[in-house]
């Protein structure tokens, strides 16, 4: 696989949020680029913030850890942050790690199985 494709991001400001796809793998490899794009948008983004892993094929603790700490940030700043198109797979470690009910998800979970 070339190395281009596999982390990405895409952002994309709308009226009323700000939204990061995510496509590929979320590892210890990836992670410095994801903390890149997010540290930013967790303080600056004055809308929603909503993570899209509709793309997301792969996600280790470092990528949890991330969550989690954009989670407790924009908790912090009484700031809106949800998680949407989830994938089968990814919520299933999400519900195995315990970090589900603290994600707001929002639209439909990508229902399709891995």
């Amino acid at each position: 696989m070339n190395p281009i494709d596999k982390f990405r991001l895409r952002t994309e400001t709308q009226e009323g949020r700000c939204t990061v796809y995510v496509s590929g793998e979320l590892d210890l490899e990836a992670a410095s680029q994801m903390r890149a794009v997010m540290e930013p948008l967790v303080e600056l983004c004055d809308r929603t913030l909503t993570l899209n892993l509709h793309e997301l094929r792969y996600i280790d603790s470092t990528g949890i850890g991330i969550l989690i700490s954009v989670l407790k940030a924009r908790h912090a700043r009484n700031g809106a942050f949800t998680v949407e198109a989830i994938p089968t797979h990814i919520k299933k470690l999400f519900d195995m790690t315990g970090i589900t009910p603290f994600l707001n998800q929002a639209g439909p979970s990508a229902a399709q199985a891995y």
